[in-house]
């Protein structure tokens, strides 16, 4: 088998050469366009000296070129390991040096980034920036036969964002690949030629695995944006090319009503949006419904797992609540000794059992034997699921803090900030105070416009009257943003060490 082949050759066996394949700007590529280049990436990467199962790294903005290079390099027996464009020199040397990567692919606007990761010291492979493609492809034959992979042989790697320490590649395998079908077409309705956006760019596990894989499987259009997603961008692709179904965050489907865009015209001929990264509050996605006249679907997914395990669906639904495991995953949560937990609306760590799993982290045996056990992954996230099997976040498992003997989940208190006027952005931490006990501090970013001590009553008023009174904040402390990873994900140890 071969995961490429997985991928493109539905469309070319069916005689749907002809269907676009994907649409970036003013570019398009039918399917059959999409496979001849992606032999010719194939080709040109095996000449290049890049081994059988060697990783092929890749720091390219989302477009045809990135789409193309990522399936020729599975097609020829690669791996392919697409990298976050907004990453730190020291996060691509570690990825050089971790990989053994033989080659690195690199948009001109990013070859300085390069050059920076060459400089601290670690091995950097041989570079082709965007601007030599022409030359790199020059000869490769757009014919190539797929090599024969073995299911569990690797086919594409993911380094993880995290919160805290280096990334961590996990690794993926070809037999994986067949499952992306599933969830955009019996959730997502996605039928050939139907069009998908996602405002996540492609080196993120979540259009990874659902546009990539997924949508390509099944017929459909990927509509792709180059530059970094913002709320008028996003407004512009999604009038241009009407597409059926977007994947977004709630942070700009948040931005995208702040600004009264969600309203638009070319708003309502979406169907379906989805929504995954983080916890999406019940109000921001009734809200987000009322405006656009769709449904919004919620679910979790990860770096580890490639597609989304928990998730509500057009059959189920229920705003503030992620969902329900998915026919394909198994769920349970777990107490710390590690017993299943059956109690209703109990917080427990999420163990996740299913075919599409990653297989280890690449050099990372001691973290690997940690989290993977008999066939179960332990997220690191922290859920409850109540009596009628709706399954809600409660944070991270190191994010959960104990006031006064009792656990508070900062994503419940996050929720309430949020829906106070005047509150851009909002995030609960547990921070020892001069006594040593932990005490609960909320950091806010005030919108524009706001006076700091007017909107800290109204924040710790709005809560006092929401939450339990254990819940509450005893601190509000504000800063212009909140500390993020490349990824979005929120930087709580930052935030902890801050005090």
């Amino acid at each position: 088998m071969n995961g490429a082949d997985e991928i493109l050759g539905p469309s070319l066996a069916a005689g749907r050469g002809d269907v676009l394949a994907l649409i970036c700007g003013e570019r398009s590529l039918t399917y059959s366009d999409l496979d001849r280049l992606a032999c010719r990436f194939g080709n040109a990467m095996l000449a290049a000296g890049v081994a059988r199962q060697q990783p092929v790294l890749l720091l390219l903005d989302d477009g045809p070129e990135l789409v193309a290079a990522y399936l020729g390099a599975m097609k020829a027996g690669l791996v392919p390991v697409a990298l976050n464009t907004r990453m730190a020199a020291k996060d691509l040397a570690h990825a050089c040096a971790d990989s053994g990567a033989a080659l690195l692919l690199v948009e001109d606007d990013l070859a300085e980034l390069a050059r920076e990761a060459e400089a601290i010291g670690r091995a950097v492979p041989r570079r082709v920036a965007t601007g030599e493609l022409d030359a790199f492809l020059a000869g490769a034959s757009d014919r190539l036969v797929s090599a024969d992979m073995a299911p569990e042989d690797m086919a594409l790697w993911m380094y993880t964002s995290g919160t805290t320490g280096q990334p961590k590649g996990a690794v993926h395998v070809h037999a994986s690949i067949p499952l992306g079908e599933r969830h955009v077409r019996e959730n997502l309705g996605l039928e050939p030629g139907d069009r998908i956006f996602s405002t996540s760019k492609l080196f993120f596990a979540y259009p990874l695995g659902h546009c990539l894989i997924g949508a390509l499987r099944v017929g459909a259009t990927l509509v792709l944006h180059r530059g970094w997603p913002d709320s008028a961008a996003a407004a512009q692709v999604i009038g241009r090319t009407r597409p059926k179904v977007v994947l977004s965050v709630p942070a700009l489907y948040r931005l995208m009503l702040k600004d009264g865009i969600a309203s638009s015209e070319a708003f309502r001929g979406v169907r379906t949006w989805v929504s995954a990264g983080e916890n999406l509050p019940a109000e921001l996605c009734r809200r987000w419904m009322d405006e656009t006249g769709g449904i919004m679907l919620e679910g979790i997914g990860a770096t580890e797992s490639l597609f989304l395990f928990i998730a509500s669906t057009p059959r189920a639904m229920k705003p503030g609540a992620c969902g329900r495991p998915l026919p394909w995953a198994e769920a349970e949560l777990r107490n710390p000794a590690g017993e299943v937990i059956d109690a209703a609306d109990t917080p427990g760590d999420l163990w996740i059992r299913m075919d599409s799993l990653f297989r280890r982290y690449h050099n990372r045996p001691d973290v690997t034997q940690r989290v993977l056990r008999d066939g179960w992954w332990k997220t690191g996230d922290v859920f409850a699921r109540d009596a009628e099997g709706w399954w809600t976040p409660q944070g991270r498992s190191d994010d959960m803090i104990k006031v006064s003997g009792q656990w508070v989940s900062p994503a419940e208190v996050e929720e309430a900030a949020l829906m106070v006027p005047g509150v851009a952005d909002a995030v609960a931490v547990g921070i020892p105070n001069e006594d040593g006990l932990i005490r609960l501090v909320l950091y806010a970013v005030a919108e524009v416009g706001e006076h700091e001590p007017v909107l800290e009553t109204r924040i710790v008023e709005t809560l006092r009257s929401k939450l339990a009174i254990f819940k509450c904040p005893r601190t509000v402390r504000f800063l212009d943003t909140i500390p993020r990873t490349a990824t979005g994900k929120v930087q709580r140890f930052k935030l902890r060490e801050a005090g």
